[in-house]
């Protein structure tokens, strides 16, 4: 499976939150599986960092990469290809972090692991959804 993570599922990984459901811990460490953190969930946390909404104890630009790195996610760039897909979306979600999120997958054939219930709405592939 390829997997992409959303950005409160791959804090709630490295933190080993119990907040995080089993399904996305055992498909994260799967060795089987692919699995990618997006640079939009970089360029959402460090916004947050600077917001105050998200406490980390480092940069995100610091902590975040070292962390993907060290728990072997791959990274998932922002590319073209990815973007005009926003034309499709219908306008359900309006957190565009999430509706990027949600391009990239459906353009590479992503699942997505995430807690939020709006991604059920479109037409994209979730870890864990019946």
């Amino acid at each position: 499976m390829k997997l992409l993570l959303d950005t409160h599922v791959f804090i709630w990984y490295v933190r080993n939150a119990r907040e995080l459901p089993d399904v996305f811990r055992a498909a994260i460490r799967d060795p089987g599986n692919e699995i990618f953190l997006s640079v939009v969930s970089l360029w959402e946390s460090i916004i947050k960092f600077q917001l105050g909404k998200l406490p980390l104890p480092e940069p995100p630009q610091t902590v975040l990469p070292r962390l993907r790195d060290q728990h072997l996610i791959q990274s998932l760039p922002v590319d073209e290809a990815s973007v005009p897909q926003l034309a499709e979306l219908p306008p359900i979600h309006r957190d565009p972090f999430d509706r990027l999120l949600i391009c990239q997958a459906i353009q590479h054939g992503l699942a997505i692991a995430t807690a939020d219930p709006a991604f059920a709405a479109y037409a994209v592939p979730l870890l864990g959804a019946p």
